[in-house]
């Protein structure tokens, strides 16, 4: 799964993300991702992290392998 594809999935699920992406292996299966969003306020990092994964719709595990994933309000 390209980059831009994981990135524009999080932006819909997640309309005000700012969402970096970053290929960790070179191979466009491993990625890193930081999300930031304000919806995350109050939310524990683990649903932070439920959140991001429901926008890629199911995709984890299949069209996306790996997934680094850190989480943050902005400042």
């Amino acid at each position: 799964m390209p980059a831009d594809e994981i990135e524009r999935l999080i932006r819909a699920g997640i309309p005000d993300a700012l969402v970096e992406i970053t290929d960790l292996a070179g191979d466009g299966d491993h990625y890193a991702a930081r999300v930031t969003s304000a919806s995350f306020a109050g939310m524990s990092r683990i649903k932070q992290h439920q959140a991001v994964y429901a926008s890629l719709g199911g995709r984890m595990g299949g069209a996306l392998h790996a997934l680094q994933l850190t989480t943050a309000t902005p400042d």
